[in-house]
């Protein structure tokens, strides 16, 4: 009995090591066709959430997107909005932002980008402050903290 388990055990050794030196080559491939099955999706607290919508000028797009909250089990009490500005931005921007599309500007952002200084006015008690505000590759975005 001792020998059939060490005989078993050295097979199963050998065809793993086989398997892994035949996967190998190809794990990018595969890695990538896994990445677009349908159920494979990117956090929205990653990704900033789907777009709600946009807000279109001559040389920028402003694109408000909806407020994210999910937590692993429930949804979290507090979370945050994305707001990205595409294209050309100008120096200084100032926009007031409707978030929750109630025809009441909820805050107004005021970004300088040249001395990378963000001000935060809230007009809403659901707006808390200011997480992030950063240039990015296509821009700038900024993440403003909100609770339910």
């Amino acid at each position: 009995m001792k020998k059939i388990k060490i005989i078993g055990g050295i097979t199963w050794a050998i065809a793993c090591l086989i398997l892994i030196i035949i996967l190998f080559p190809g794990l990018n491939s595969f890695s990538a066709s896994v990445s677009r099955l349908p159920f494979m999706k990117i956090n929205p607290r990653l990704s900033g959430g789907e777009i709600a919508y946009e807000i279109v000028a001559k040389s920028c797009t402003l694109d408000i997107r909806q407020p994210v909250f999910n937590g692993l089990f429930k949804e979290r009490n507090s979370g945050f909005v994305q707001i990205d500005w595409r294209g050309e931005v100008p120096g200084i921007i100032k926009d007031s932002i409707d978030f929750n599309r109630d025809g009441k500007k909820d805050f107004c952002i005021i970004v300088n980008r040249k001395e990378s200084k963000t001000d935060l006015f809230a007009f809403n008690s659901k707006v808390r402050s200011l997480i992030i505000s950063t240039p990015t590759s296509y821009g700038w975005a900024a993440r403003v903290e909100l609770v339910k």
